[in-house]
């Protein structure tokens, strides 16, 4: 009896660094030695599907189709890691909900202008700007009037074809409050689905954080990028705050992940609560 086994590939020292460096310039992952493994595991299905011998093809393959950009689309949906909850880090839903949220039904009343744009950057499979929706429904239903939007931004194209989907598997909604659940998903035959309401709220678009700028014309008043720096280097993380600093509006709020912070850019971001941050205002 014959047994037929996927091939293995090795990737050589020179080939490692060929990879960490294109996968660098294209995401801003800083890959170290020790995710010499993954990238292996990862793209060696690549290899298979292309019917190549070894990483050096594999290299020759996407700088030949670099500006078709398929290839490369394939090799970032290997590479990004995309775990995520709903309602994961509770405490920043619960401080959206009791203390950001009334503050500026407040402050819309004041101005007269009810408008309200969120961005949800490195958003995976959408449980993180639809726990946002879900949050803003609860905070502004007694409001009329509101014109609220919520951009979802990843950089894999598979999960936001899965988000914008908004159907999930019934242990995926686990983390969600009971009286979320009954209230904003549908029961399906293989689980749950984002109601009509909630997904409604939520604009899905490919975006690379790498971009030299971004093409949204209007600022946002709140913006969640959550364990999505961890895996980039200072100068990296320096230059995408700058960026999202541009990208709020005076007062605006940032969220970032658990074992995120932004001490070290205290000239552009006040510290509020734990993983919570304001823009400071320059006059």
């Amino acid at each position: 009896m014959t047994t037929l086994c996927a091939q293995s590939y090795e990737i050589t020292e020179k080939e490692f660094q060929l990879f960490k460096d294109i996968i660098y310039r294209q995401t801003g992952i800083n890959m170290s030695e020790k995710k010499r493994n993954l990238i292996v595991a990862r793209l060696s299905k690549r290899l298979r599907a292309l019917n190549l011998n070894n990483f050096s093809e594999y290299y020759k393959y996407l700088s030949e189709n670099l500006n078709t950009g398929d290839e490369i689309i394939n090799l970032i949906n290997r590479i990004t890691t995309n775990k995520t909850d709903f309602f994961r880090e509770s405490h920043h839903f619960d401080f959206l909900l009791n203390e950001i949220f009334p503050a500026l039904i407040r402050d819309g009343y004041t101005r007269r202008e009810r408008r309200l744009r969120i961005w949800s950057a490195g958003c995976s499979s959408g449980e993180e700007p639809y726990s946002i929706a879900m949050t803003v429904c609860q905070a502004f239903k007694e409001e009329r009037g509101w014109d609220i939007k919520i951009l979802a931004t990843d950089l894999d194209t598979e999960v936001l074809m899965k988000a914008s989907r908004g159907a999930y598997p019934s242990q995926a909604v686990s983390p969600v409050p009971i009286g979320y659940l009954s209230k904003y998903f549908e029961r399906t035959a293989q689980g749950y689905e984002v109601d009509q309401k909630v997904r409604s709220m939520v604009t899905f678009r490919k975006l690379n954080l790498m971009e030299p700028s971004f093409p949204m014309k209007r600022s946002f008043d709140i913006i969640f990028c959550r364990n999505v720096m961890i895996y980039f280097d200072d100068k990296t993380k320096r230059t995408l705050l700058r960026k999202f600093y541009n990208h709020l509006n005076d007062g605006g709020f940032m969220f970032v992940g658990h074992s995120e912070s932004l001490m070290y850019m205290k000239d552009i971001f006040r510290f509020l609560k734990h993983t919570v941050y304001q823009k400071v205002h320059h006059v």
